[in-house]
């Protein structure tokens, strides 16, 4: 959608030029969740030094001079910090972010020390990995992704990485959840899943803007009361994304196509797009599948 938007405010002919911006913002998306994934182990070695000074004061109290050391071994960030394919996916990518700007998991970990999650989860000595886990949870859920100071960092690096980081860190929390006690050597979650899924974007970019004429004629008529002038040219481009998916997709079934752009529209479009984009879909869904543009492959995927 923004590599459409963007090419077509453009003005430019070059689609090619598009599609290498498209494929890298791809790319810098999972540079991202390699981030925030490394974030979490050099938030528990900023805690290994801060617990180390603390009980070398002059004055330490009973408290600072015997700290709790559980969160240091935590048995999830423990597997973290001991994923080969982690690491050699930080050294691959060249991600040296935090020991650059190591002020973020340092502030991180204040608001960590303080907060009345890790005063809960101090309470005992020994670590339990169905705890342990639930606790990475929280802490990313509660702590760590609504850090605005973290926020500001990534958009200064990145500007896509704004628009990025929510589905990154539902990513994260899917992947925390699911990792388990005796995954000796945790795995990362590649990019993509296969080749299909990796061509999937380049190809809905350009099979969109080859057929757009075709699409926005199928749209003239379809909307009394609003001429082609007149709606958001984002809506425009969800609409011939939409129905570029209905024809050139047959994999794809023609509510989740419109679920998709619908979610697409409350969230970057106007207050009203996600009605006028509905009704327009689903006007046209009806009649080509009347006319059998739609073919749809597999069951269940009309």
């Amino acid at each position: 959608m923004q590599s459409i938007y963007a090419f077509k405010q453009s003005k430019s002919e070059q689609l090619n030029q598009e599609e290498k911006f498209l494929k890298k913002s791809m790319e810098d998306m999972y540079d991202l969740f390699l981030l925030n994934l490394q974030l979490l182990v050099e938030i528990q070695n900023k805690a290994e030094k801060y617990l180390e000074i603390v009980q070398k004061k002059h004055l330490a109290t009973a408290e600072e001079r015997n700290p709790n050391l559980k969160f240091l071994s935590n048995l999830v960030i423990e597997k973290l910090k001991d994923s080969d394919a982690l690491i050699n996916e930080l050294e691959k990518r060249k991600l040296k972010h935090w020991h650059l700007d190591d002020e973020y998991p340092a502030a991180i970990w204040d608001s960590l020390r303080t907060s009345e999650i890790y005063e809960s989860y101090v309470q005992t000595h020994t670590n339990d990995f169905k705890e342990d886990k639930e606790f990475v949870v929280q802490f990313f859920k509660k702590i760590v992704a609504p850090t605005d100071r973290l926020y500001d960092y990534y958009e200064d690096q990145k500007l896509t990485w704004v628009d990025d980081l929510p589905i990154v860190n539902t990513s994260i929390l899917k992947f925390l959840q699911k990792i388990k006690a005796n995954d000796e050597n945790l795995s990362i979650p590649s990019l993509f899943k296969n080749f299909d899924d990796e061509q999937f974007g380049k190809q809905l970019f350009q099979k969109t803007m080859l057929n757009e004429d075709e699409y926005l004629a199928d749209v003239k008529g379809k909307t009394p009361g609003w001429d082609q002038d007149r709606y958001a040219e984002l809506d425009r481009v969800l609409i011939t994304m939409g129905l570029c998916e209905f024809v050139k997709f047959p994999s794809i079934p023609v509510k989740v196509t419109i679920n998709e752009y619908l979610e697409l529209a409350k969230e970057y479009s106007t207050p009203r797009s996600s009605i006028f984009i509905n009704g327009v879909l689903d006007k046209l869904a009806k009649e080509y599948k009347a006319s059998g543009k739609i073919n749809k492959i597999g069951r269940g995927l009309m």
